[in-house]
């Protein structure tokens, strides 16, 4: 019984760095139709992994609208509509998509209650062009006062706008000062960034054992992309003592979070039995969801298990397709190559039409 290969440990780490790129702005609230344009992200990280990631502290939605009356409404002075500490009107306004509301809102609760959380939301708004338009250096100022007034959010959001010289100079200095005060205060995006600094030793001195207590601080609060990361680390002994159970239980977290890296790293270890019980059916089921979400790597190993029928029955047609798919995707496979030379032409013209459909006319 042939086992599948896991994913080499350079090709974690390289996607662990790339999944930083999804970590630049503040992640927005789950999508919502927006009042006039799209919301502009995914802590993908990858640029991520992807950059999904990490997001505003969860708050109530605001309350229904009041019945219409035939009496005029009085008009509330500008800090009335945020006396009561369970209702974020900016926060709900956000959620839902209302952008040019919530920066009226936020406006109006920054300038007259100095609310720091008012404030990162206007950077947010500058920065993504939500109900304004874009303007990086806006951005970074209201950033800088929420950050001086002690938010988090706006120290990691700030960190990462001098680190990719967004709204100014590139400053990586301040940047990693802004990363460490928030990754203090618990944000786990900053600890996760901060933990990719020490592992890429560029910025930083290189420092794995900083880097594998980062990446714990932030696997801790629950950051998928950290939790594999971290679980590449305990796989490798990198930074820390090698460790494949823990490795495992990390990438089935983030596995439930839908890092999809974590779903083929786990898919594997769960098919040949490392580190956790064997459990083909499960194994491959995870690879069919992960293929589905457009893994080259899912896609290469599905095709494996089901040209050769290990686990699963044999589908030479599917696993054709998604052989096919994959090496569009630049993961080649010459053992697939040979084992399939022998298809029929029209079983052949089926995977071939099944995978053109799946990536479009790339295929020929």
């Amino acid at each position: 019984m042939k086992r599948l290969r896991p994913i080499s440990i350079l090709a974690c780490l390289s996607m662990a760095a790339t999944a930083a790129s999804a970590q630049i702005s503040l992640t927005p609230p789950a999508a919502q139709a927006p009042e006039s344009k799209s919301a502009a992200k995914k802590e993908t990280s990858k640029e991520a992994a992807k950059p999904k990631a990490p997001a505003a502290a969860k708050k109530p939605a605001a309350p229904p609208k009041p019945a219409a009356t035939s009496t005029p409404t009085p008009q509330p002075s500008p800090t009335a509509a945020f006396e009561d500490p369970n209702v974020d009107l900016v926060y709900g306004a956000y959620q839902r998509g209302l952008y040019k509301t919530a920066f009226d809102l936020a406006t109006t609760r920054a300038t007259f209650a100095n609310d720091p959380k008012a404030m990162t939301m206007l950077g947010e708004l500058y920065a993504n062009a939500m109900g304004v338009k874009r303007d990086y250096a806006k951005a970074a100022d209201w950033y800088q006062r929420a950050a001086d007034a002690g938010d988090r959010e706006a120290m990691f959001a700030l960190a990462m706008m001098k680190l990719s010289g967004r709204g100014g100079k590139v400053d990586r200095e301040q940047a990693v000062k802004l990363l460490a005060s928030s990754a203090k205060l618990g944000e786990p995006k900053a600890a996760y960034n901060l933990a990719l600094l020490y592992l890429d030793g560029q910025t930083l001195p290189q420092d794995l054992r900083r880097s594998a207590e980062l990446l714990r601080l932030a696997a801790d609060a629950g950051n998928p992309e950290a939790q594999y990361a971290l679980a590449t680390f305990y796989k490798e002994g990198t930074g820390v003592p090698k460790d494949i159970e823990k490795a495992v239980r990390l990438l089935q977290a983030a596995s439930l979070a839908d890092n999809v890296d974590a779903e083929v790293e786990y898919a594997i270890a769960m098919y040949n039995g490392t580190g956790t019980p064997k459990n083909q059916t499960a194994a491959i089921a995870l690879l069919r969801k992960a293929a589905r979400q457009n893994s080259p790597i899912a896609q290469n190993r599905l095709a494996r298990v089901l040209v050769g029928g290990m686990g699963a029955p044999v589908d030479k047609v599917e696993g054709l397709k998604w052989h096919i798919v994959a090496k569009t995707a630049g993961k080649g496979d010459p053992e697939l190559d040979e084992a399939l030379a022998g298809v029929s032409p029209e079983d052949r013209a089926k995977a071939q039409e099944a995978a053109r459909k799946w990536v479009g006319n790339a295929v020929k």
